[in-house]
């Protein structure tokens, strides 16, 4: 299959101008005429529909909700699942140092790409070209959209939690740093300040440590942790 087969077949869309698809598949490691500038238009354009589609479709849902949603949904995870499912990484052109480490199956190259599909599509065909293709594929997602409050993070649900029992908000405590400066380590100890639980967790960044923390202590107030 060649690029103008893969794109009618996969995208729903003729480019115009192929010059900007071959742009939007080069990679950075390639030519420093690559996929980096389209990727950053790409992402904006894509957070926009989805954004509308949301608005347009789930009148229930106030803004909390509509911006878990977008996450669920505009995310590198996400991107690159659909970018998989259309063969993109078969056409994402690379240098030969990131080809021999695979990096055409890594998640962010595939999701990055895409992107920058999107950005493509938008200086092609316009608003209404690019809608139609990421409405097409997203349609699944659209139509198996998950009960927002599934999607809240563990710090807003032990957030929640505690000010429906009228509790102050729990303390976070970064109480050790380790590891080289670019592979830090950061453990945190979350804290309930009416019960004085507390819970440490260490992750590879501080958010990631909260998260861990705050999800533990869940646990513990529940009565469900150890």
């Amino acid at each position: 299959m060649d690029l103008t087969e893969w794109c009618h077949l996969k995208l729903g869309y003729q480019f115009k101008n192929l010059s900007l698809l071959e742009t939007a598949l080069t990679h950075k490691s390639i030519s420093n005429q690559n996929n980096e500038r389209l990727e950053f238009l790409g992402d904006s354009i894509l957070g926009q529909i989805i954004s509308l589609y949301l608005y347009n479709h789930l009148n229930d849902m106030d803004e909390g909700a509509l911006t878990r949603m977008r996450s669920h949904l505009v995310n590198g995870h996400k991107l690159a699942e659909i970018g998989q499912k259309i063969h993109l990484s078969e056409f994402i052109v690379l240098g030969q140092g990131e080809l021999r480490s695979g990096s055409y199956n890594r998640e962010s190259v595939i999701a990055n790409c895409l992107e920058a599909v999107f950005g493509a599509i938008y200086l092609d065909g316009g608003i209404e070209a690019i809608e139609s293709v990421v409405h097409s594929l997203f349609f699944d997602e659209f139509q198996n959209l998950p009960d927002p409050n599934e999607l809240k993070d563990a710090k807003t649900k032990l957030q929640e939690l505690l000010q429906k029992n009228g509790n102050p908000l729990p303390s976070y405590e970064v109480i050790k740093e380790s590891g080289r400066p670019h592979q830090k380590t950061f453990t945190i100890k979350c804290i309930d300040q009416t019960t004085n639980i507390y819970v440490t967790a260490s992750s590879s960044s501080i958010k990631k440590a909260e998260q861990k923390a705050a999800e533990m202590l869940l646990k513990r107030l529940d009565g469900n942790g150890d």
